[in-house]
Protein backbone atom coordinates (compact mmCIF):
# COMPACT_ATOMS: atom_id res chain seq x y z
CA UNK A 1 0.00 0.00 0.00
CA UNK A 2 1.66 3.40 -1.18
CA UNK A 3 0.40 6.60 0.61
CA UNK A 4 1.74 9.86 0.94
CA UNK A 5 3.90 10.33 3.81
CA UNK A 6 5.53 13.30 3.06
CA UNK A 7 3.21 15.44 6.59
CA UNK A 8 4.91 12.60 8.66
CA UNK A 9 8.37 13.12 7.20
CA UNK A 10 8.33 16.86 7.51
CA UNK A 11 6.79 16.78 11.52
CA UNK A 12 9.31 17.89 13.69
CA UNK A 13 10.58 15.18 15.79
CA UNK A 14 9.94 17.36 18.82
CA UNK A 15 6.73 17.55 18.59
CA UNK A 16 6.05 13.73 19.35
CA UNK A 17 9.12 13.28 21.57
CA UNK A 18 6.37 14.58 24.67
CA UNK A 19 3.85 11.77 23.56
CA UNK A 20 6.23 9.04 23.53
CA UNK A 21 7.66 10.01 27.11
CA UNK A 22 3.71 10.66 27.99
CA UNK A 23 2.45 7.77 26.61
CA UNK A 24 5.13 6.02 28.70
CA UNK A 25 4.97 7.38 32.03
CA UNK A 26 1.58 6.85 31.95
CA UNK A 27 2.28 3.18 32.25
CA UNK A 28 4.80 3.48 35.28
CA UNK A 29 7.87 3.41 32.43
CA UNK A 30 10.32 6.44 32.38
CA UNK A 31 11.73 9.19 29.92
CA UNK A 32 15.34 7.16 30.32
CA UNK A 33 13.48 4.40 29.13
CA UNK A 34 12.41 6.31 26.29
CA UNK A 35 15.81 7.93 25.09
CA UNK A 36 17.86 4.36 25.43
CA UNK A 37 14.81 2.95 22.72
CA UNK A 38 15.88 6.15 20.96
CA UNK A 39 19.51 5.63 21.10
CA UNK A 40 19.44 1.66 20.94
CA UNK A 41 17.41 2.70 17.59
CA UNK A 42 18.98 5.34 16.04
CA UNK A 43 23.06 5.45 17.50
CA UNK A 44 22.05 9.03 18.52
CA UNK A 45 23.00 9.80 22.50
CA UNK A 46 21.82 12.58 25.22
CA UNK A 47 23.56 15.48 23.39
CA UNK A 48 22.94 14.73 20.07
CA UNK A 49 18.99 13.69 20.94
CA UNK A 50 18.85 17.50 23.00
CA UNK A 51 20.30 19.26 19.39
CA UNK A 52 17.76 17.67 17.78
CA UNK A 53 15.04 18.83 19.95
CA UNK A 54 16.33 22.27 19.90
CA UNK A 55 16.70 22.13 16.59
CA UNK A 56 13.37 20.91 15.73
CA UNK A 57 14.67 18.30 13.37
CA UNK A 58 11.98 16.58 11.22
CA UNK A 59 11.35 12.53 11.29
CA UNK A 60 13.52 12.42 7.86
CA UNK A 61 16.35 14.33 8.88
CA UNK A 62 15.91 12.42 12.31
CA UNK A 63 16.45 9.29 10.71
CA UNK A 64 18.34 9.45 7.43
CA UNK A 65 21.06 11.15 9.64
CA UNK A 66 21.04 8.93 12.57
CA UNK A 67 24.43 8.03 13.21
CA UNK A 68 23.47 4.01 12.80
CA UNK A 69 20.41 2.51 12.38
CA UNK A 70 20.50 -0.76 15.01
CA UNK A 71 21.36 -3.70 12.93
CA UNK A 72 18.48 -5.64 14.65
CA UNK A 73 15.49 -3.34 14.14
CA UNK A 74 14.46 -6.09 11.35
CA UNK A 75 13.82 -8.13 14.50
CA UNK A 76 11.12 -5.45 15.36
CA UNK A 77 7.81 -6.73 14.15
CA UNK A 78 3.69 -6.99 14.71
CA UNK A 79 1.14 -4.12 14.11
CA UNK A 80 1.45 -0.62 14.51
CA UNK A 81 -1.43 1.45 13.72
CA UNK A 82 -3.05 -1.13 11.79
CA UNK A 83 -0.15 -1.48 9.71
CA UNK A 84 2.82 -4.76 9.87
CA UNK A 85 5.89 -2.71 10.51
CA UNK A 86 7.99 -5.57 8.68
CA UNK A 87 5.83 -5.25 5.77
CA UNK A 88 5.96 -1.07 5.19
CA UNK A 89 8.08 -0.71 1.93
CA UNK A 90 9.26 2.68 2.40
CA UNK A 91 12.44 2.24 4.54
CA UNK A 92 12.12 5.61 6.49
CA UNK A 93 8.33 5.07 7.42
CA UNK A 94 9.61 1.65 8.56
CA UNK A 95 12.23 3.80 11.18
CA UNK A 96 9.39 5.92 12.21
CA UNK A 97 6.74 2.99 13.05
CA UNK A 98 9.73 0.72 14.84
CA UNK A 99 9.85 3.81 17.01
CA UNK A 100 6.51 4.01 17.42
CA UNK A 101 6.19 -0.09 18.14
CA UNK A 102 9.22 0.05 20.69
CA UNK A 103 7.61 2.72 22.58
CA UNK A 104 4.54 1.24 22.33
CA UNK A 105 6.22 -1.90 24.08
CA UNK A 106 7.37 -0.24 26.50
CA UNK A 107 3.98 1.07 27.53
CA UNK A 108 2.75 -2.02 27.40
CA UNK A 109 5.22 -3.03 30.00
CA UNK A 110 7.75 -5.55 28.24
CA UNK A 111 10.71 -6.07 29.47
CA UNK A 112 13.65 -3.50 28.12
CA UNK A 113 15.91 -6.40 27.02
CA UNK A 114 12.81 -7.62 24.81
CA UNK A 115 12.30 -4.45 23.27
CA UNK A 116 15.90 -4.09 22.70
CA UNK A 117 15.83 -7.45 20.70
CA UNK A 118 19.09 -8.66 23.12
Amino acid sequence: MKTDNTRVFKMSFASVYPYYIAKAEKKGRTKAEVDEIIFWLTGYNEKDLRKLLDNETDFENFFTKAPKINRNASKITGVICGYRVEEIDDKLMQQIRYLDKMVDELAKGKAMEKILRK
